[in-house]
């Protein structure tokens, strides 16, 4: 029982202190210094020890303008510590009292401290970084090195190069860290890439390039070839990465994994012909059966989605014929069903796409393939308005793969299956839990529709509008896509200013896009910018003209007004950083 007693107790001091420490930091974090004060000064009385506590109290002090008292308690404990950051402390509370002949006198005994003990650095140095006295971090690091050269803060120091503005000295302490400890690589990229998308220093991009190809030149280590490559596909040009890619292949042959990661991101970028480029090289080249599967898919994939009609019987010899080379098995899993589906939608014979894949289905698969035939089936019974079928394939993978990226699709796709037999409240339900979805394109697909659906329904109870252009977008899926467009043009002449008519001059603004006819199209988007400027959809109907002008008509000075209109007017768009980064490319900002 005693015992039990002492237990209780404290158990519920140790609450007690914790609700003091949270009630201290409220205080603090909501500038109310004087009870915060109060507060740090009892947890401090508690646990004298606690450097948090204690600093928190002096920024209290400080804070209140109370700097007698502030620098008689770190006075007091530097006397019993003897701790080189107090120095800093010391020194940063006669600065705030613009003493600073007497401060760079404290900061100067700091750096001597370490002079004497190159482990005090650690705190001297943090000391300096929290009251942004970066030069002193800086000197803090440099003098620690001098005296132990075995320590390493490049990190650190190629930080505080950037911050303070000495960018060829970042890059190369940034560099010089990557080298010497490549297992830092990754976060070391990452701060190099916020350094490229930020407003800070147009020239950044070319000083990177600039030094990366240096190295390249003067040192045969493939490890630079590499990292210029992350640099060109950063900026999105795929071509002078794979120019590297093939430099590091020509001294590893067997590297050809990352050769088809580089071809994945130029086809996610919409670059077919770098894409094409690299795929083709692959396919010359690699023995390896998997590889050349995968790159002879991508390169259907692509030929399938810019070919005209009179090629469809070609591209379907061209695909039996490739099958008939690596044979039917699951390793060509992904061209089975690549020609299932062009054998249902291109040339719209469905029952023998659903042969293709019932054919695979029969086949000893692990259950992803498994989920993944399916998936195609499903999608293939969806096309023939058989809804409830494909719903139940749908299902299934859902049920199968739980938690994995295909069942969040297999979710999406039932959703619009939903949507597609105007089953709107339950499309609806589907869309809203789809919208916090962990794969970005999901999440933005599902709130698309539920925006649409939501807004459609507010502005028309009896859903008609709404009910045509769920028949339009059936009809896209379908692959028809001049039926589509009549579709849509009907809804435009049927409720015209009607909370309809935005959405639909996207669709067709797309359509158009697809169809290769882009002035059409920018007609469709500036219908949008004149008549809906207030819309949701004014960022897209911008970007998509901005792309026109810029991939398509090669007509730069048409694009940069309207990314810049993005850039300045809807921050919160979801194609604001693209929009960024390329009227800063049309600009001029950088040397790429």
């Amino acid at each position: 029982m005693k015992y039990l007693v002492v237990y209780i107790a404290l158990f519920f001091s140790s609450i007690c202190f914790s609700q003091n420490e949270q009630l201290a930091q409220y205080y603090y974090e909501k500038g109310d210094f004087e009870k915060a004060k109060v507060g740090f000064e009892e947890l401090l009385k508690s646990i004298p020890q606690n450097t948090q506590y204690f600093l928190r109290t002096i920024d209290c002090y400080q804070q209140l303008q109370q700097f007698d008292i502030a620098e008689k308690a770190i006075q007091q404990r530097f006397d019993k510590y003897k701790q080189g950051n107090l120095l800093v402390e010391l020194g940063y509370n006669l600065q705030l009292q613009k003493n600073d002949i007497q401060a760079k006198s404290l900061y100067d005994q700091a750096l001597e401290r370490i002079k004497k003990n190159p482990n005090e650095v650690y705190a001297i140095a943090s000391s300096f970084e929290k009251k942004v006295l970066l030069d002193y971090a800086l000197k803090s690091y440099q003098k620690a090195i001098e005296i132990e050269p075995n320590f390493n803060f490049n990190y650190q120091m190629a930080l505080l190069y950037g911050q303070l503005g000495n960018i060829e000295m970042m890059i190369t302490t940034f560099l010089d860290e990557s080298i010497q400890n490549p297992q830092n690589s990754v976060m070391i990229q990452n701060q190099l890439v916020r350094f490229m998308v930020d407003d800070g220093d147009a020239n950044f991009n070319d000083q990177l390039r600039k030094a990366l190809i240096l190295r390249t030149q003067k040192n045969q280590d493939i490890y630079w070839n590499r990292f210029l490559s992350w640099f060109y596909v950063q900026q999105k040009e795929f071509e002078k990465a794979f120019i590297q890619e093939k430099a590091i292949y020509k001294r590893n042959p067997e590297s050809f994994s990352a050769i088809l990661n580089l071809a994945q991101l130029a086809i996610q970028e919409e670059n077919q012909e770098a894409a094409k480029e690299i795929l083709g090289f692959i396919v010359e080249n690699s023995k390896d059966l998997q590889l050349l599967i995968q790159a002879n898919s991508y390169l259907m994939e692509i030929k399938i989605q810019k070919a005209p009609e009179k090629e469809f019987n070609a591209i379907n010899e061209e695909l039996n014929a490739i099958l008939k080379e690596f044979e039917i098995s699951p390793f060509t899993l992904s061209l089975q069903l690549i020609q299932a589906h062009f054998v249902a939608f291109n040339l719209k014979k469905p029952e023998e796409g659903k042969v293709i894949v019932k054919r695979a289905l029969e086949m000893k698969m692990d259950d992803f393939d498994l989920a993944t035939a399916k998936m195609e089936l499903a999608d293939i019974l969806l096309y023939e308005e058989k809804f409830n079928q494909a719903l139940l394939y749908y299902s299934q993978i859902e049920v199968d793969l739980k938690n994995d990226v295909l069942a969040h699709e297999a979710t999406l796709k039932a959703a619009k299956t939903s949507y597609f037999k105007t089953d709107f409240e339950y499309a609806l339900k589907q869309f809203k839990e789809l919208k916090s979805a962990n794969t970005q394109l999901i999440a933005n697909d599902a709130l698309e529709y539920f925006l649409l659906i939501n807004d459609n329904t507010v502005a028309d109870s009896t859903q008609t509008a709404l009910k045509l252009f769920a028949k339009g977008d059936y009809l896209l899926y379908q692959n028809r896509n001049q039926e589509a467009i009549t579709q849509f043009q009907s809804i435009l002449n049927a409720f015209k200013g009607d909370e309809i008519e935005a959405i639909t001059l996207l669709r067709l603004g797309k359509i158009y896009e697809k169809l290769s006819d882009f002035n059409l199209a920018l007609s469709q988007y500036q219908k949008i910018i004149e008549q809906y400027s207030d819309g949701i959809y004014i960022d897209e109907a911008l970007y998509f003209s901005a792309e026109i002008y810029n991939k398509q008509l090669q007509d730069p000075e048409k694009a940069k007004p309207l990314y810049e209109k993005i850039i300045f007017n809807h921050q919160d768009s979801i194609h604001f950083i693209e929009a960024r980064k390329k009227f800063r490319q049309l600009r001029g900002d950088t040397n790429l």
